[in-house]
C-alpha cells in the first residue's frame, strides 16, 4: 500500500465526511479508489486531535497507536541536547514523530522501518514540521547493510509491543531491543530504548538511566537510557509541568506511614512510584506529610496542610471517613448534597460500574465526590 493519489484534499474531504457520520458506501462514492487509506489516515486525524499541535499529520490508526506524544517527544529531545549529540538514529521510526523532534536537535538523522507506508507517513510529516535532516531508509534495521550505512552517535528504538502478556520482556518487543543493542554497540555504546513502563528493571541486562514519565497526570513513558546518556539511575519526570525527580541513594528514608487519613490526600503520580521516588519526594514535601496507600494503580499520601506542588498529582480535601459500604456511602453523599461520585478504587471494570450505580443512586446537586478505599474504610474526598 502506498500514498499514491492520497492527496491533503482527499483527506480532508474524508475527515468532513467522518465527522457528519456519512457510511462507507458514501465515502467510497465520494473518495474514490483510494477512499479507505483516506478515511483511515482520516480517522487517524480525528482521534489524534489531543496528542499533537498539528491537525494535518499523516499517520494510520497502528501509526497513531504507537506514537509518541508530541510533549513526550519535544522534552526527550531537549533533554538529547544537553549532551551535544550531532548524530542519531531511529532503527523504528514508525510515522516519526520522536524522530522528527530529535532531528530538531542534532546536524543529521537516520529514520529506519521495515514498513514502507511508515517511511512515507514519516517523510510527509518531516514535510509538516519544516525538517529536513533526516535520511529515511526503508529496510530491516537489523540487516547488516542497513547497520553499515547508518553513522550515528546515538541509537534509538520505541519497540512495538506484543498483545497484553503476563509480563513484560525484552525479547517480546519488535524490534528487540537486545538485537539492536547487538547489532548497533560496535559503532556505539550510546542507546535509548522506550520501553513498557511495567518492565521489571532487572530485566534489562544493561546499566543506565530507567526514565518514567507522566504525562496528564497517568504515566506514559519509560525511557531507557545507556550509561553515556544516564544522569541517574532512576528519575521520573512529570509533563507537562516539566518538573523532574532523581534518585538520591545518599537521602535519610524519612518516610513515614499513617494508619489515619489527615485533612488533606495528595496523589502521587504513577511515574514516581514506579521510580522508587517516593523517599526522594517526601524530601521536598512538608515534614508532616504521611504515607496513607501504595496500591498498583494509586499511590496517596496525607496530612494537614493544603499543598500546591507541580509534583503531586492531585490535592483533595478529606470530607468524610466512614466503613466502605456502598448504602453507608451514598447515604453520607446524599447527606452533603453531592450529586455525583468518581470511585478510586481497584475493582474490576465490570464491577465498578456496578458498584458506582449503588453509590449514585439518587444522588442530586453539582458537588463531585472522590471515594478512595483505604482498608476497610472509605475515605470521602474532594478536589481542590
Amino acid at each position: 500500500m502506498t500514498l499514491e493519489g492520497v492527496t491533503d484534499e482527499l483527506v480532508a474531504a474524508a475527515v468532513e465526511m467522518i465527522k457528519r457520520g456519512l457510511d462507507e458506501r458514501k465515502l467510497r462514492a465520494r473518495l474514490g479508489e483510494n477512499w479507505e487509506l483516506a478515511a483511515e489516515i482520516a480517522r487517524a486525524r480525528i482521534k489524534a486531535r489531543d496528542k499533537f499541535s498539528r491537525d494535518d499529520l499523516w499517520m494510520d490508526l497502528e501509526g497513531l497507536r504507537y506514537a509518541t506524544h508530541e510533549a513526550v517527544a519535544k522534552y526527550r529531545a531537549e533533554r538529547l541536547r544537553e549532551f551535544n549529540v550531532d548524530s542519531i538514529a531511529d532503527v523504528s521510526c514508525g510515522i516519526g514523530i520522536q524522530l522528527i523532534f530529535y532531528a530538531m536537535e542534532v546536524e543529521r538523522a537516520y529514520g529506519i522501518d521495515i514498513d514502507s507506508l511508515k517511511i512515507e507517513f514519516a517523510k510527509r510529516n518531516a514535510e509538516r514540521y519544516g525538517v529536513k535532516n533526516i535520511e529515511f531508509i526503508n529496510a530491516d534495521s537489523l540487516d547488516p547493510e542497513t547497520v553499515e550505512r547508518v553513522n550515528a552517535e546515538v541509537i534509538f528504538s520505541d519497540p512495538a509491543r506484543p498483545p497484553e502478556m503476563p509480563e513484560r520482556k525484552l525479547e517480546d518487543l519488535l524490534p528487540s531491543p537486545l538485537k539492536v543493542y547487538e547489532a548497533y554497540s560496535k559503532k556505539t555504546d550510546a542507546f535509548i530504548f522506550d520501553l513498557p513502563p511495567q518492565m521489571r528493571r532487572e530485566k534489562v541486562p544493561w546499566k543506565g538511566e530507567f526514565e518514567y514519565i507522566d504525562l496528564f497526570g497517568a504515566l506514559n513513558r519509560l525511557t531507557f537510557y545507556t550509561g553515556p546518556l544516564a544522569k541517574a539511575e532512576r528519575s521520573a519526570v512529570i509533563l507537562p509541568a516539566g518538573v523532574r525527580l532523581e534518585s538520591d541513594q545518599s537521602l535519610e528514608n524519612i518516610v513515614e506511614w499513617s494508619e489515619e487519613p489527615g485533612e488533606y490526600l495528595y496523589e502521587i503520580p504513577q511515574s514516581i512510584d514506579y521510580a522508587d521516588l517516593i523517599n526522594e519526594l517526601f524530601h521536598i514535601l512538608p515534614a508532616e506529610v504521611r504515607m496513607l496507600l501504595r496500591e498498583k494503580r494509586r499511590v496517596l499520601a496525607t496530612g494537614d496542610e493544603e499543598l500546591r506542588s507541580p509534583y503531586l498529582k492531585r490535592t483533595y480535601r478529606v470530607v468524610g471517613v466512614l466503613p466502605f459500604h456502598p448504602l453507608r456511602i451514598n447515604d453520607f453523599l446524599r447527606k452533603e448534597g453531592f450529586g455525583r461520585a468518581t470511585l478510586k478504587v481497584s475493582v474490576p471494570q465490570n464491577e465498578y460500574w456496578r458498584l458506582r450505580k449503588r453509590i449514585e443512586a439518587g444522588l442530586r446537586g453539582h458537588r463531585r465526590a472522590f471515594v478512595f478505599r483505604v482498608g476497610e474504610k472509605a475515605v470521602v474526598a474532594e478536589s481542590l
